[in-house]
């Protein structure tokens, strides 16, 4: 369990780093669009290649391909763990390259046949997403070398890879959009451009460290290769298992665009937002544990199997229920901070704030869903998350369609939050059936405590912001960021202080974990002392 933790917080450390810039990035998207209907265009534009990125690099391929990479490299050597890879990658490239052609295809016939007249933003949305699409090839490359760095125990390089790539896209705010035009609706393209560039660079990141494994790229044909029918034959299924929410976001997003302007990228901003405490910790675990279940599964060691399952949903837990609470507490402040200038304004931060608090409460759940998929995953069973998930993408678009005409970005919100309860719920007796051993007893005795350790901290941060609100305002930005951290350093402390008083594991062996990089960090002269 500690190498657990230290494996995905060194994980968790690269994550944030790009999460952070990430945020950055969205922070100059903000300010150079706000929220309107170019920024819906983009938006929906970015949303299917950015689709690819989400089941291929955080899903479907990496989770189908490293059981059987990691079973290669066990029971056949890394000989044949290269030629495997090699086969996937070269079939991967054939077949993305297909699809781009085809899409941009059919986008340009679209664009060349059809009256978009009154539908300005409808064109403009096509034109971008015909400029992006070779982003698909590129960053299902970059997910088949991720997936290939984790196996080999490699987290923290491939991690920073999307940092190379927020870089990338931030300097293209203020280096390309210039170069298209005056107007927004022409400059929109240069981020359009700095997304292709981003992939590439990406892609590269993962080289240099492949290289030094031993890994030489040769092409392998892919037809009749048994690695690639396998990788197919779960990775199929596995698209729909392992992104319920991606693929939410797309269908429902979708529906909104049709019903009011902003409603897209005012979800979009809160989405990203919580998309922060989503990837630092729960995408990260779910990163490292899928490499180790899947090594577990194929040694026969299930006991070892359910513990480290067990203990890595404890962990999530008790780190994003408090992430969850602060997001719904803070949501206006944090949104103003991070968001409002340029032509995102205080009508566009309100409408975001209101649908990160409906969407906010499932933090915890949606976390859950990767881990959980990916225990599935380590298994070799693909075809239960894929059910589940017909399901609960189902639920998910009659809630979103019920709840859209009446509250907009919050309706999208509520409908999300509600489907994922859901989702976990089925995902969880699935499991139960398929392991009848994996017991989650000690969490939900846990619960009540970590719950209520979350309420008060929830209620300290409340009464500080409005304090603060009252008191002081937000007019400039040392205020702004006094009306985030203020109320939230405190919270935070409370609702570890509270949790290590009631004796929860996950606290203390969190809370060991930091006082023992602080050790370490500590000059030698004052640790002899």
């Amino acid at each position: 369990m500690s190498q657990m933790l230290k494996s995905s917080g060194a994980l968790a450390a690269a994550t944030m780093t790009s999460r952070i810039l990430g945020m950055v990035r969205e922070m100059a998207y903000a300010g150079f669009m706000g929220v309107g209907w170019v920024t819906d265009a983009f938006m929906m534009a970015f949303m299917v290649p950015n689709l690819f990125r989400r089941l291929l690099g955080e899903g479907a391929l990496t989770a189908s391909f490293i059981p059987i990479f990691k079973e290669k490299e066990k029971l056949a050597g890394e000989a044949e763990m290269w030629r495997a890879s090699n086969a996937v990658i070269s079939g991967l490239v054939v077949a993305t390259a297909a699809v781009v052609a085809l899409g941009a295809a059919g986008v340009s016939v679209a664009l060349a046949t059809v009256n978009f007249e009154g539908r300005e933003e409808t064109r403009l949305m096509l034109e971008l997403l015909r400029v992006m699409s070779p982003y698909v090839l590129l960053v299902c490359l970059a997910a088949i070398l991720m997936g290939m760095c984790n196996a080999r125990g490699h987290f923290f390089v491939p991690a920073m890879g999307a940092t190379t790539l927020n870089v990338v896209m931030i300097a293209s705010v203020f280096l390309l959009t210039p170069l298209f035009g005056r107007e927004l609706h022409e400059r929109i393209f240069g981020l359009a451009v700095g997304v292709l560039i981003a992939g590439v660079v990406q892609a590269a990141f993962q080289w240099p460290v492949l290289r030094g494994e031993g890994f030489r790229y040769q092409w392998v044909t892919p037809w009749s290769d048994d690695t690639v029918r396998r990788v197919v034959q779960q990775m199929v299924p596995g698209v729909v298992g392992v992104a319920a929410f991606q693929i939410n976001m797309l269908i429902t997003q979708g529906i909104a665009y049709f019903v009011e302007k902003g409603v897209v990228s005012a979800f979009g901003f809160a989405v990203r937002l919580m998309e922060l405490p989503q990837g630092v910790f729960g995408l990260s675990l779910a990163t490292y544990l899928l490499p180790t279940l899947s090594g577990l599964a194929t040694e026969k060691k299930f006991p070892e199997f359910r513990d480290t399952l067990r203990q890595g949903v404890s962990y999530l837990v008790f780190v994003n229920l408090l992430a969850s609470v602060l997001l719904v507490v803070l949501a206006e402040p944090i949104m103003r901070l991070l968001f409002e200038r340029g032509r995102f304004d205080a009508v566009a931060t309100v409408r975001s704030s209101q649908a990160l608090m409906c969407l906010a409460p499932g933090l915890v759940m949606f976390s859950t869903v990767n881990l959980l998929v990916r225990g599935f995953y380590a298994l070799g069973d693909m075809k239960t998350p894929m059910k589940i998930s017909i399901v609960c993408l189902t639920l998910n678009v009659v809630l979103s369609a019920s709840l859209l005409w009446e509250f907009k970005e919050r309706g999208l919100g509520l409908a999300n939050t509600l489907t994922v309860c859901v989702n976990v719920t089925l995902l969880v007796f699935a499991f139960r059936r398929k392991m009848p051993k994996l017991d989650f007893g000690e969490l939900r005795r846990q619960m009540p405590v970590l719950l209520s350790a979350a309420a008060a901290a929830g209620l300290m941060a409340w009464g500080l912001a409005r304090l603060w609100e009252a008191r002081l305002g937000h007019t400039n930005l040392a205020l702004k960021l006094g009306a985030v951290f203020v109320p939230a350093l405190p919270a935070c402390a409370a609702y570890y202080a509270l949790a290590w008083w009631c004796k929860i594991p996950s606290a203390r062996d969190v809370m060991e974990l930091a006082l023992g990089k602080l050790r370490r960090l500590r000059p030698p002269a004052s640790r002899q002392q």
